[in-house]
């Protein structure tokens, strides 16, 4: 590896770092812009394609580090259908977004922690010592991008999901509940 690929990948880990650090400490205003909770239902198709009981999710990222929505509701065990559209303009080198469904009792400061650290530039994609951790997730996207993956609502219950993108699980963070 070049100097100036390492310098720049430093100085990319650094950033994340210091933004994942600084944004425990959440203020008044990103508080009360929260996303919006969004319960999905089998959407409208026909019967053939129903009986699979496919549920439709569709959730939007931004270039100002933001999901659309903070809680999505989920029937167990029915096949999910995510579709994550990253809305803003900026390339996956720069602002990169992804959704990554982790198991329940995951440390989400430690999995966005060793992410970071482990990740590895342009695309940042999670690292394969931490899929144990995950249930579901999707690759890294740019700006105008869009991806889809499918996987099977687990128990009832409550989990967190995140961008893996350095620096960003602190501010792009939700639930998902499954009921």
């Amino acid at each position: 590896m070049s100097m100036k690929k390492l310098k720049q990948l430093s100085v990319t880990a650094i950033a994340g770092m210091l933004m994942v650090a600084c944004g425990q400490n959440k203020t008044e205003e990103q508080v009360s812009t929260t996303a919006e909770t969004e319960t999905v239902t089998p959407a409208e198709q026909p019967a053939a394609a129903q009986d699979q009981d496919t549920i439709e999710v569709a959730l939007n990222a931004e270039d100002a580090m933001k999901f659309d929505k903070s809680e999505i509701k989920v029937p167990a065990g029915k096949l999910i259908r995510l579709t994550l559209h990253h809305v803003g303009k900026l390339p996956k080198s720069s602002m990169g977004h992804n959704f990554v469904l982790l198991k329940q009792g995951t440390d989400v400061t430690a999995f966005a922690t060793k992410a970071v650290q482990e990740g590895k530039a342009p695309d940042f994609e999670v690292p394969e010592s931490l899929l144990p951790e995950v249930i579901a997730h999707t690759k890294t996207i740019g700006g105008g991008e869009s991806v889809t993956i499918e996987f099977t609502a687990p128990e009832v219950g409550s989990y967190d999901f995140i961008c893996s993108f350095p620096g960003h699980a602190a501010m792009m963070n939700g639930k998902l509940i499954v009921e």
